[in-house]
C-alpha cells in the first residue's frame, strides 16, 4: 500500500510533536480533561439521572447530540464479558446495542480465539452528553471495548476501577503498533466486530487502521467500517445503525465505498490532524470560548426525557429481566485462551475531543 505513507513517516517522524502526540495518544480516556460543567447544563443534569425512563426504548437525536428512553442495562458480568468501570453508572443502551453485545461477546470466543470481552463506557441512563470522556455515546448506539482479553476469573468492582489501558502503540514511534502486544488474535476481534449488518463504524487508531490494511489476509469486505480517529489505541468504538423504526434517530453518513487504505488514511500520517492552533494576529480578540451545551441545545424531545418518570430499580431495568443482574455473580469465569498467535467520522474537521499534547 503506497499511499506515501514512507515518506510521510520520515518526514513527519523529525518533529518534535510526534514525542508529545505519542504521550497523548496512549490516554486512555480520550477528552478527560475537560472543565467542571455547570450544574444547569446538560452534562451536569444528564449526568445525574441515575435510571433510565420508563417506556418504550428510543434513541433520540445524533449520537453526539441526542438523548434516549427505555435503555436497558448491560449485565455487569456474563459469560463471555465483564463490564468496566462500574461507577461512571456508562452500561445503559438500547436493547439492540446491549444484545449484540452479548451475541459479539460469544462469537468472540467461538469465532475469534478471544476469552471474553471487557466492556467500557456504552452511555448514561438516558443518554445525553457525558461530564468525561466522549463527545458521542449519546443515544445509547455506541459502545467501547477494551482490546484487554477478559480474565479467567471475575473481576472485583475496585479491581474494575483500577485495571490500567494497554495501548497497542510503541511510545516511542509515530503511529505505530508495537507488535510486543498487538496480536492476530485482535485483528480477528476486530473483522469480527464488523461483520454484523446493523454495525455501521468501528473507530480505531490511525496506527491500528494501517495495520490492519497492511497485515489482513482474509476477506476485507468490512474492512471499510473500521474509521481512523483520535485515540482509541487501547479500545475500539462499535457504532451500530439507527433502529428500524426509530423515527427520531439521526442516521451518520454511510461509509464510503471500498476498504478505507486510502488517501483518508494517509491523511492521518501527516501534520494536519496534530497541528496546534494557529495563534492569533497580533492585536486580534481573543476567540470566545466554546459555549456550554445546555439541554436546549439538545433535541426538544431530551427536555421531557429528564423530567419522565424513571423505572423501579437497575435491576429492573437489566437485559435479560431482573435475574441477568446478578445471574454470574458468583459463577466462574472460563478459562481464558491464550492471547497469543499460536494457540469516523470519515476526514473532516478536527473533533472537538482532540486530544490535549502533553
Amino acid at each position: 500500500m503506497a499511499l506515501g505513507f514512507a515518506q510521510a513517516f520520515r518526514t513527519f517522524g523529525r518533529l518534535t510533536l510526534a514525542g508529545a502526540i505519542g504521550a497523548g495518544l496512549a490516554a486512555g480516556d480520550v477528552g478527560a480533561q475537560q472543565k467542571t460543567p455547570s450544574p444547569g447544563s446538560a452534562k451536569a443534569l444528564f449526568a445525574g439521572a441515575s435510571l433510565p425512563t420508563q417506556g418504550p426504548a428510543l434513541p433520540i437525536g445524533f449520537y453526539a447530540k441526542g438523548c434516549m428512553t427505555g435503555a436497558v442495562a448491560l449485565p455487569t458480568d456474563g459469560p463471555t464479558w465483564q463490564a468496566m468501570r462500574l461507577s461512571r453508572n456508562r452500561r445503559w443502551g438500547n436493547p439492540a446495542m446491549i444484545a449484540l453485545l452479548e451475541r459479539f461477546s460469544q462469537d468472540a470466543v467461538k469465532y475469534a480465539g478471544w476469552p471474553g470481552i471487557l466492556v467500557g463506557d456504552i452511555a448514561q441512563p438516558r443518554g445525553g452528553p457525558m461530564l468525561n470522556g466522549h463527545s458521542s455515546h449519546q443515544i445509547g448506539l455506541d459502545a467501547d471495548i477494551w482490546f484487554t482479553p477478559m480474565p479467567a476469573r471475575r473481576m472485583t468492582p475496585q479491581e474494575r476501577e483500577d485495571l490500567p489501558f494497554t495501548s497497542m502503540l510503541q511510545k516511542d514511534k509515530f503511529l505505530t503498533v508495537n507488535p510486543k502486544v498487538w496480536t492476530e488474535s485482535r485483528a480477528r476481534l476486530l473483522m469480527l466486530a464488523a461483520s454484523y449488518p446493523e454495525v455501521e463504524r468501528i473507530f480505531v487508531n490511525p496506527a491500528i487502521k494501517k495495520k490492519m490494511c497492511d497485515t489482513w489476509a482474509g476477506d476485507r469486505t468490512n474492512l471499510g467500517k473500521l474509521r481512523p480517529i483520535y485515540g482509541h489505541d487501547s479500545h475500539f468504538h462499535i457504532r451500530i445503525k439507527c433502529p428500524p423504526g426509530a423515527a427520531g434517530c439521526t442516521p451518520q453518513a454511510p461509509v464510503a465505498a471500498g476498504d478505507g487504505c486510502d488517501k483518508s488514511l494517509a491523511y492521518w500520517f501527516t501534520p494536519a490532524p496534530w497541528a496546534p492552533p494557529k495563534p492569533p494576529k497580533p492585536g486580534a480578540k481573543p476567540p470566545k470560548p466554546p459555549r456550554e451545551m445546555m439541554v436546549s441545545d439538545l433535541p426538544k424531545a431530551c427536555a421531557a426525557v429528564l423530567d419522565a418518570a424513571s423505572v423501579a430499580s437497575m435491576q429492573a431495568a437489566t437485559y435479560g429481566g431482573p435475574s441477568a443482574a446478578s445471574a454470574f455473580a458468583a459463577a466462574p469465569a472460563a478459562a481464558s485462551a491464550d492471547d497469543s498467535d499460536d494457540a469516523l467520522p470519515d476526514v473532516g474537521p478536527v473533533p472537538n475531543d482532540k486530544p490535549a499534547l502533553q
